[in-house]
């Protein structure tokens, strides 16, 4: 992410005739001003109750589903690919619904390519099962961390594990899953799961994680900081401050926009519109659990919850769509519109996506997602009105 470091006037014309002009300067505190203060406050509402908060259940998550991988492995039933495939949706929704906010350790550590690449190499996988060295790594204490270490990519995160326990949008039968396969499918969770525990614990810190997570980071030796820097929870609340990454609070609401603004562009742009437009008829992102349709909604309910500065309406507190209303209170409406909109045509694509993403219905909403990023973008610029 690169990050702004120009200062301009944080006060809008009107809204500097209601409650006074101040100036501004990279050093200057301002919190007498009211717009200043909803800028100092969206941070750590932004922090806590939307990135933490939805790492957290990402990361708790992806122990439930690498446990109920090894479950099905030691007994391989229907019902337990039921549970393993129920973990697998409820994994998979909390990532997609991270998507708003990649930078960070999502990006310094590389952790969103390794864990979320598609489309998965599946004769890489073919020759991976037929390795019968591979496989006793990975069916070893150590498997995680070798699977970590020695699979690119295309072999990593979500969709191997979909690959092995969907077919044609429908989850297998226990008969239909070999033992070649479980041994793979415990390897890849189980990195899936050490990645996003990193994940919540370089934004959280060490000592806000549980102990069973604190061990796992210990075991597999994950960094969770860069250098000298701060945990990235506490680097973006104390943005302005000595020793912070971000030179002004203005700079981190700043971030939170421009997260928001990158995944609207991707899921127009590459999502859907690589299918659609049939620039890459393959590049679908759950094709074999049918799930595309329901992680690109998911991807916009992202951008809703960092907008709006809560997971949920009861966890919600000072946003940027505080600071974006007072300074432009109509932009801020087209924003929330704009979000409301994208859900509701992502949704009126046939089911599913990955059959029908040359439908109107996909045009329709690859332009909404388009229409999306332009109304944030337009909200980044209000933001140093």
């Amino acid at each position: 992410m690169k990050i702004s470091f120009k200062c301009l006037p944080l006060i809008a014309f009107a809204a500097a005739m209601v409650f006074g002009t101040v100036s501004c300067s990279d050093s200057e505190d301002n919190t007498g001003n009211v717009n200043q203060e909803i800028l100092e406050k969206a941070v750590p509402q932004y922090v806590n109750n939307v990135v933490i908060t939805t790492y957290k259940s990402l990361a708790d998550e992806t122990v439930d589903l690498y446990e109920a991988l090894v479950a099905l492995k030691e007994n391989k039933t229907d019902a337990n690919v039921t549970k393993a495939t129920d973990e697998w949706i409820a994994t998979r929704t909390y990532w997609e619904l991270s998507e708003a906010f990649l930078f960070g350790a999502a990006a310094d550590f590389g952790i969103d390519p390794h864990i979320d690449t598609w489309p998965l190499d599946r004769n890489a996988l073919v020759s991976l099962l037929n390795n019968n060295d591979f496989l006793a790594s990975m069916d070893s204490e150590d498997g995680p961390a070798w699977a970590g270490e020695n699979l690119g990519p295309s072999l990593l995160g979500f969709h191997g594990i979909e690959y092995i326990l969907y077919a044609n949008g429908n989850k297998k039968s226990a008969s239909q899953i070999t033992n070649k396969e479980l041994i793979y499918a415990v390897a890849v969770a189980g990195d899936l799961r050490n990645q996003c525990i990193r994940l919540e614990a370089a934004w959280a810190g060490l000592d806000n994680v549980s102990a069973e997570k604190q061990a796992l980071i210990e075991e597999f030796e994950l960094g969770i900081t860069m250098g000298n820097k701060s945990y990235y929870g506490a680097d973006m609340i104390n943005a302005g401050k000595a020793g912070s990454t971000y030179i002004t609070i203005l700079d981190a609401n700043e971030a939170i926009i421009e997260g928001c603004i990158t995944i609207a562009d991707e899921v127009a742009t590459m999502k859907i519109g690589k299918p659609h437009t049939g620039e890459d008829p393959n590049y679908l992102e759950s094709p074999y659990s049918y799930n595309s349709k329901i992680d690109f909604i998911d991807n916009i309910k992202s951008i809703e919850n960092a907008y709006l500065g809560g997971i949920s309406v009861s966890a919600r507190g000072v946003s940027v769509s505080d600071y974006i209303k007072i300074v432009d209170s109509e932009l801020n409406t087209r924003v929330v519109d704009a979000i409301t909109n994208a859900i509701a045509k992502i949704d009126a694509i046939p089911y599913p996506f990955d059959i029908n993403y040359r439908s109107t219905q996909a045009k329709a909403a690859m332009d909404a997602c388009n229409e999306l990023a332009s109304v944030l973008t337009e909200a980044k610029v209000a933001l140093r009105k």
